[in-house]
């Protein structure tokens, strides 16, 4: 293989700023320690010395990635995933790569194009899904099954050094890719495809990969047919129910032929039916990136009621998240001040107003609301004199309205 020489007569020119920027978008990304077992706390115990190795190795050829490590998360349609947790130190010589790659893929990639690029958001992906869903009256709603899981090695190292000069990024993108998974029963499994969800290389890999395989074809195929692409997940607009079903099939040869393979029965033509289209289809409903699709009733500037197709809250996110605030166990909490239980879910529900809240903020509200009904309890029973509910509804008033900030979702809601 062609190297090139560093000044510094390393076989690689890689600089020390740029691992140690590396280090820096790790530490705050934070994330759990992979098979070494060594948190970004005990990874900077001997920070110089650590990010010297890992700048030695990569510079001279010499990096390895050790076995990454596997931990299972449940999917919100039900299963688990297995998401792939690189060491510390892999997750920073795995930031220079990305960065690299980056700068260079970036220019390139499609409008439509969303997931984990800079000044775009899953936000942003479904502002323009519903802009196109009021067009165009048909969606190919795509799912690719077990994408990260299945993607073929060899193409994703052509499309890499398609894009770039540096042995050294195609060498290392080798080396992740053929990493070995470690189960959480010690076991070690090796691979033959897919990049591992959860490493810092992946994303841009993904991206790169199905800039080829969807995108860029997409533009080529199908010029007018316009599409929004989060990494796996793709929503196509069709004027017409055929031209849905022939732009359906063309991308489930798409991925054949690149290696993958559309889930058969996740992937549906949806009608996009609201107060003006008439007709039945057997799907008029669809989930993207945690909003679903579907008609609901909206107000015009004058105030007059109208059906709309429309996102909102998935059904799947609001039970994912009244999990969680079940699980906090507020009403039991009596050893805290409200203060404290403040600091602790606020960061945690204004995350999730920002994100499901930008759009019929309305269907938060009752998983909103239900929040309130376990600080009620709290007060009740942390307080002997307002476990009456009329004395704890007064109290309840004073609080809100000397504290009024108190809560981040008070801002929407203090009905309990």
């Amino acid at each position: 293989m062609d190297r090139q020489k560093s000044a510094g007569g390393k076989s690689f020119d890689i600089s020390k700023q740029e691992v140690w920027e590396a280090y820096e978008r790790v530490k705050a990304n934070k994330g759990a320690p992979g098979v070494d077992e060594c948190s970004i706390e005990d990874f900077e115990k001997d920070l110089k010395n650590n990010l010297y190795r890992i700048w030695n190795r990569m510079s001279s050829g010499s990096y390895f990635p050790p076995p990454v490590r596997a931990v299972e998360t449940p999917k919100a349609g039900g299963g688990t995933r297995i998401l792939g947790v690189p060491t510390v130190a892999d997750r920073i010589a795995q930031t220079v790569v990305a960065r690299r790659l980056e700068a260079k893929v970036e220019p390139i990639f499609h409008p439509a194009s969303y997931g984990y690029r800079p000044g775009r958001s899953a936000l942003d992906a479904v502002a323009a899904c519903r802009q196109r869903c009021w067009k165009t009256n048909w969606v190919v709603d795509l799912d690719i099954q077990k994408f990260f899981d299945s993607v073929p090695w060899d193409l994703v190292v052509k499309a890499v050094e398609a894009n770039t000069d540096l042995a050294w990024v195609g060498l290392y993108v080798r080396r992740w890719l053929e990493a070995p998974l470690r189960l959480p029963d010690g076991t070690v499994q090796q691979r033959d495809r897919g990049t591992h969800q959860g490493s810092a290389v992946s994303p841009v890999l993904a991206n790169l990969f199905l800039h080829y395989a969807f995108d860029a074809w997409m533009a080529r195929t199908f010029p007018t047919i316009t599409f929004e692409r989060y990494v796996d997940d793709a929503v196509v607009h069709c004027v017409s129910k055929a031209q849905a079903d022939m732009v359906a099939r063309a991308i489930g040869n798409r991925m054949v032929q690149v290696g993958l393979r559309l889930h058969p029965d996740k992937t549906k033509i949806v009608y996009c039916k609201d107060g003006n289209r008439r007709g039945v289809h057997e799907h008029t409903a669809f989930t993207f990136l945690g909003y679903t699709f579907r008609a609901r009733a909206a107000r015009t500037r004058t105030g007059k009621v109208f059906t709309s197709f429309a996102p909102a809250i998935s059904k799947e996110a609001l039970k994912k998240i009244s999990v969680t605030v079940r699980r906090w166990r507020l009403d039991r909490k009596t050893g805290r001040t409200l203060a404290d239980l403040a600091r602790w879910i606020n960061p945690i529900v204004r995350g999730w107003m920002q994100y499901y809240g930008a759009f019929n903020r309305s269907a938060l509200h009752r998983v909103l609301q239900r929040i309130n009904t376990y600080l009620m309890r709290f007060l009740r029973n942390k307080f002997k004199r307002v476990r009456s509910f009329k004395k704890a509804k007064a109290g309840w008033q004073r609080v809100i309205s000397q504290y009024p900030k108190a809560f981040a979702h008070w801002a929407w809601i203090t009905a309990f």
